[in-house]
């Protein structure tokens, strides 16, 4: 049992599930605590290597058929019987989508592990709050249970814990919490890396921070917390590891206008097939999908449909707060002008009944986008200062760019912003150009073809035409080289 721990934290998860459930097996005649023990971390191994079977199988060794002539139910005046049988019940049911099933049981589950003083037994518990979709509880708890472990100095949990944390903060949208949490969890992997090696920890928590770093607009800090991740994902069998990395790829390469790269990426991640996501994680990835496929004129692709009918589904199961007002901004971004303003309206009214800061002001973006490009600039704004303050409230840098260049092109000039990369650097744009026209300058001057910028701006590339024409004119320049040369004063700190 000891070498299948160390594995899960330092090693193939695959190596220590079939360990860890050997032990459960071996240990069950004499001793029922440490045999439950075994399997509760051989089925942690295969929710990081993402078996959807694995998972099933350590379930059911926490609690083996009975033998001959025994009941098969729990007893109902043995407590802890009853615990492990609703336990694996309701993870069950959680594996084959019955939230129906899973939630009463689960929260029975967690309300007797979080009255509990226990680091383990606290972290245990934000993970079924987070399965549960209830990111408030998950937060609260994990926040006790990190607060436990730093009194305990345990050098094995502590940095579990800010794992689960930050991914409990990333989930709801707390991106300023989940990096500090993060870059807290990769030190104390540092710390404790001498005598307890945790390279499969410091990977989960270099994905995280890749996110995080997918949101605040930093490509190169993506790329790199993005590979070290990768790098041991792909070692150890870590499923869950390599889908948050890959989609912390695609989030960069749409926010920085490449949505071809962002589709290409998240395709096989959330299609069937051998390099599909994580069982788990794999769904939450579809609206960034939805968005690339729609940017590169995909949108009308049977897949797209499919996929956010699936999503739909998903997302009624309440495992995700904001899910149900995701459901319709996707639908509103692949509808018919009739029925797409509707669709907006709907997926803003929902998100006012769930906390979730990021993705309503992803809403407020691509309907003010949306507004904007049929011509109605004075609701466009409306839209994109939400979309703005909202991004700029929970540190998404990338997002509040975005939402300041089409308040821009609706003919509003956003106050400056103070935060993100490159805040308050570089001299004032050449004055003779308009908004959209400094936009496509800026983007040609970087080497983007008339395609990418049209894709990258969400306008025709006739459109794009038209401008530089007029870009050339105002700036006396006859080409990109030129024109290149004429933005090089502005682009220097």
């Amino acid at each position: 049992m000891t070498l299948g721990v160390t594995l899960l934290r330092d090693g193939p998860v695959s190596d220590a599930h079939h360990l860890l459930l050997l032990a459960s097996r071996s240990l069950r005649p004499t001793d029922v605590a440490r045999s439950r023990e075994a399997a509760v971390q051989a089925a942690l191994a295969a929710w990081s290597g993402g078996d959807h079977a694995g998972y099933l199988t350590a379930l059911d060794a926490l609690c083996p058929p009975p033998g001959p002539g025994a009941s098969a139910t729990a007893p109902a005046d043995d407590p802890v019987e009853a615990f492990w049988h609703t336990y694996r019940d309701g993870m069950r049911a959680v594996l084959h989508g019955d939230f129906a099933h899973a939630g009463p049981r689960l929260s029975v589950v967690l309300d007797v592990l979080r009255s509990q003083q226990d680091a383990s037994r606290l972290l245990s518990a934000g993970t079924i709050a987070l399965v549960l979709g209830d990111l408030a509880a998950a937060q609260q708890v994990l926040g006790l249970a990190l607060a436990t472990a730093r009194s305990e100095a345990s050098p094995t949990l502590l940095p579990r814990v800010l794992e689960h944390l930050a991914y409990a903060e990333l989930r709801a949208g707390r991106y300023h919490q989940a990096r500090v949490h993060a870059e807290a969890g990769l030190e104390a992997c540092q710390d404790a890396a001498d005598t307890h090696p945790q390279r499969n920890v410091r990977a989960g928590l270099s994905a995280i921070l890749a996110l995080t770093a997918s949101i605040a607009g930093d490509l190169e800090a993506v790329t790199a917390h993005a590979q070290s991740a990768l790098d041991l994902a792909h070692a150890h069998g870590l499923s869950q590891t390599r889908t948050l990395a890959e989609w912390a790829r695609a989030r960069a390469d749409l926010g920085h206008g490449n949505p071809e790269h962002a589709a290409a990426r998240l395709a096989p991640l959330v299609h069937a097939g051998p390099r599909q996501g994580h069982f788990g994680l794999w769904m939450m990835a579809v609206p960034c999908y939805i968005e690339a496929a729609v940017l590169t004129g995909h949108e009308a692709d049977p897949d797209v449909d499919d996929l956010i009918a699936g999503y739909a589904q998903w997302a009624a199961l309440g495992a995700d707060p904001h899910g149900p007002a995701v459901v319709l901004r996707c639908r509103a971004l692949v509808s018919g002008p009739d029925d797409s303003e509707a669709l907006f309206t709907a997926a803003l009214a929902e998100h006012e009944k769930v906390d979730s800061p990021y993705e309503h002001a992803r809403t407020h973006l691509a309907y003010g986008m949306w507004l904007r490009r049929r011509r109605r600039p004075v609701e466009a704004r409306a839209q994109l200062r939400d979309a703005a303050m909202g991004f700029d409230q929970c540190g998404a840098h990338l997002g509040t760019g975005r939402a300041e260049a089409e308040l821009r092109a609706a003919g509003e000039a956003p106050a400056a912003s103070a935060t993100g990369p490159g805040a308050g650097a570089g001299a004032e744009p050449p004055t003779r150009l308009t908004p959209q026209q400094l936009r496509i300058a800026r983007a040609v001057a970087e080497g983007a073809t008339n395609r990418e910028v049209a894709r990258r701006l969400s306008i025709s590339t006739r459109t794009v035409e038209y401008h530089l024409r007029n870009i050339f004119t105002q700036l006396g320049v006859r080409s990109r080289l030129a024109l290149a040369r004429s933005l090089e004063p502005e682009r220097q700190p």
